[in-house]
C-alpha cells in the first residue's frame, strides 16, 4: 500500500447557494489538517495523503471527509475535531466514533 491512509476532503462549491462543503471553509480545513500531518511527520509515502474532492453527495451532512482504505466518513465542525481525527485515527488507528457518519 502506498499510503496507510488516504483522506478525501469534499471542497465542492455550489454556485447556486445551496448546501455545500465550501460554505464550511472546507479548503481551509483541508489545508489545516494537511499542515498538521506534515508537522507530525506522517504526510508522506507509507503515511497519510490528503486530497481535495469534488461533490461527494453528502451535502446535508457536510463538511465531510472520507478516509480510506477503511471507508470511514467523518463530519467535523472545527480544528479541534480535525486534531482529534489526527491524534486518534491517523496516529493511533482508532476512528473517532462521535464524528463518524454512515458510509452509505
Amino acid at each position: 500500500m502506498f499510503y496507510r491512509y488516504h483522506l478525501f476532503f469534499c471542497t465542492n462549491d455550489r454556485q447556486d447557494g445551496s448546501a455545500c462543503c465550501a460554505r464550511h471553509n472546507a479548503r481551509d480545513a483541508r489545508n489545516y489538517l494537511k499542515q498538521r500531518c506534515k508537522e507530525a511527520g506522517i504526510h508522506q509515502e507509507g503515511g497519510v495523503r490528503i486530497n481535495s474532492a469534488g461533490c461527494m453527495g453528502r451535502c446535508d451532512q457536510g463538511p465531510v471527509i472520507a478516509v480510506y482504505p477503511e471507508g470511514i466518513w467523518y463530519s467535523y465542525v472545527d480544528q479541534e475535531d480535525l486534531d482529534e481525527i489526527l491524534q486518534s485515527h491517523l496516529l493511533k488507528g482508532q476512528p473517532v466514533q462521535r464524528l463518524r457518519i454512515p458510509a452509505g
